[in-house]
């Protein structure tokens, strides 16, 4: 069993899910490609969880330009064990700092490519908080976003990595 409820961001609605032993499981913008991800269809509407008042005030915070850190919650991702990783390297990617692809590849797997890291990039469940739109191009490009480019920029910009 899932529990979620919705948070109004300056940027778009988001909703958040947690689970039994309310660790957070995903944040998600409204319309997101893979909304709900492995969890979506178990998800059960309850706002009063103490995770998701920690999470909106974390989120508050992040708006207001505060960098609060990412330990501050208790994060439980579904995904791969590929996926995990990947995910834990984001978690170490600094606010208002970008890295690309292939830097993580690099740091999984010197073979791996950059192709795979973005598939496991593009199902993060927990945006924002695990940072994934600070991952680039190799040539700069702001590639991929699961909640789209729009999105990326506007926290790019909000995180005063794109002036």
């Amino acid at each position: 069993m899932y529990y979620k409820t919705n948070y109004k961001s300056p940027i778009g609605n988001l909703t958040l899910a947690c689970d039994v032993n309310e660790n957070l499981v995903g944040v998600w913008f409204e319309g997101q490609k893979y909304f709900g991800g492995k969890v979506k269809n178990e998800m059960e509407l309850k706002d009063n969880l103490d995770i998701f008042k920690r999470t909106k005030n974390w989120l508050d915070r992040y708006f207001e330009g505060e960098k609060p850190e990412i330990s501050e919650l208790a994060l439980a991702p579904v995904g791969t064990e590929f996926s995990q990783k990947v995910w834990k390297i984001l978690c170490g990617i600094p606010y208002g700092e970008v890295c690309t692809y292939g830097e993580i590849a690099k740091k999984i797997n010197k073979k791996m490519s950059a192709q795979a890291i973005g598939g496991a990039i593009g199902h993060n469940p927990i945006s924002i908080i695990i940072p994934c739109h600070r991952v680039i191009g190799a040539n700069g490009s702001l590639t991929g976003y699961a909640a789209g480019i729009n999105i990326k920029t506007k926290l790019l910009i909000h995180e005063g990595i794109i002036v």
